[in-house]
């Protein structure tokens, strides 16, 4: 980090704050959110959706914003992005106001849906141009911003459950909202300018997406990414219910949640530089798939195991989640952009683009899927028996990337060779760009050794 420019700088910072309240925002009602929804008729599926339509609707836009990203221009798609968020998060706060339990829950979906067409805008703007901006440290840089994320996560549980026992449903959201929106005003003045990239045509978007998706290495990584979301989805949902019994008060609860968040805000930072410098970033994502395996057999515990429910081992369970999902998340993001790249989409703002794009799309997926199956299953066979299925999911994922790493699927191709039998000149000018060694252009997901990092552009 002390090599970083002052633009370099300001980039990551202002994007660290704007995501530290945007988390805030996002995590804010989990601790009171359900009870509220129960009071006014609604069952665990009805708020479990609540919380999924918003990971629906930013799986459904984001590949929008990654494609016309040069077109419309990151800066005004991430500005508009959080201005949004943050209107709607105020609204939100006002539907204490409604009594009827099919209105509450209609006005909630739509605020939801709004909030996330914003939400899209701003996480995948961000991610393109902090991969532009980062050439050589992704990871590093992307770690960063998580950290302020999960420290958003910390911070949006704890503050929304001291401020509901202070003000009742509306306070938490009018204020963080409130909070927002002046971030919004100082990310707009402080952002950098954009430098000039590209023509702006976003013509063959979708097939560079398309083709993208037919690497084997990204659609690991997207199920990795689907998995990892899905387990903090469905424990946004769930864990509430489940710890109830315990008689947590608000702030307790929420200091719960607050668990996952201060883990990953710790980790995230050393899996980036690992993922930079040390370690393959497969190895990484298998690593952490197994981590949240183990923390879901325990904070049930799953309904074989001959243990009960207790405060210390949930506990222990959230900071062992949020290790593993900390590499899960870091790894895919830093390896889908080398592996775009590696397999010969251009250095620039479109291919980051299209790569956030599908990060934040399929990120946002398992959060739907997290929440909406989550409160399906809460109904149906209780929460430990639900966990089994969120172990399976992990469970797979690290399976096949082991399989992946020992079989070498997915490997980057032979590079095109001239007349002479020796590189072209432009594979060798896309080599000294990606700080790559002749003959080895897959050594970013080798030994563990490995060390390649990035040259600016």
């Amino acid at each position: 980090m002390s090599g970083y420019s002052r633009r370099q700088w300001v980039t990551l910072v202002t994007f660290s704050v704007a995501q530290f309240f945007n988390a805030v925002c996002v995590s804010l009602q989990a601790p009171f959110y359900p009870a509220e929804a129960e009071r006014k008729g609604a069952t665990a599926t009805q708020y479990g959706l609540v919380f999924g339509i918003f990971e629906l609707t930013v799986f459904l836009v984001s590949p929008i914003y990654g494609k016309f990203l040069n077109r419309w221009g990151a800066k005004l798609i991430n500005n508009a992005g959080i201005l949004t968020v943050s209107i709607m998060c105020i609204l939100f706060g006002l539907l204490d106001r409604v009594e009827d339990t099919s209105t509450f829950i209609g006005l909630s979906f739509a605020i939801r849906i709004v909030e996330a067409c914003g939400n899209a805008a701003f996480v995948t703007s961000a991610f393109s141009i902090i991969a532009k901006e980062f050439p050589k440290n992704v990871g590093s840089a992307f770690a960063t911003m998580e950290t302020f994320f999960g420290l958003g996560l910390i911070a949006g549980p704890t503050v929304g459950g001291a401020l509901y026992e202070v003000g009742g449903y509306y306070l938490p959201f009018v204020v963080c909202g409130c909070v927002l929106l002046c971030a919004a005003v100082v990310t707009c003045c402080l952002l950098p300018k954009e430098d000039s990239e590209g023509s702006g045509d976003s013509g063959s978007s979708g097939g560079q997406l398309l083709a993208a998706l037919r690497l084997p290495s990204i659609m690991l990584a997207a199920f990795a990414i689907m998995a990892a979301s899905f387990s903090i989805g469905f424990l946004q949902a769930t864990l509430e219910p489940h710890l109830r019994p315990l008689k947590l008060s608000p702030l307790q609860m929420g200091l719960m949640f607050v668990l996952n968040g201060a883990t990953y805000a710790l980790s995230a930072p050393c899996w980036g530089w690992l993922c930079d410098k040390k370690l393959s970033p497969r190895g990484v994502t298998a690593f952490g798939a197994v981590v949240v395996v183990v923390a879901f057999t325990f904070v049930g515990p799953m309904p074989f195991l001959p243990l009960d429910t207790s405060l210390p081992l949930c506990i222990a369970s959230l900071v062992v989640h949020g290790i593993g999902f900390g590499a899960e998340l870091v790894a895919t993001f830093s390896g889908a952009h080398r592996d775009a790249i590696a397999h010969g989409f251009p250095d620039d703002l479109s291919t980051y683009g299209l790569v956030s794009g599908i990060w934040t799309s399929t990120f946002a997926l398992g959060c739907f899927a997290g929440p909406s199956i989550g409160g399906v299953l809460l109904d149906n066979i209780g929460f430990k028996w639900a966990t089994v299925v969120v172990a399976v999911l992990h469970a797979l994922v690290a399976l096949v990337t082991a399989l992946f790493v020992c079989t070498g699927i997915g490997r980057t191709p032979a590079p095109p060779l001239g007349v002479n039998g020796s590189l072209s000149k432009a594979e060798e000018e896309k080599r000294r760009l990606l700080g790559s060694q002749e003959g080895d252009v897959d050594s970013t997901y080798g030994s563990a050794g490995s060390s390649q990092e990035y040259q600016p552009i």
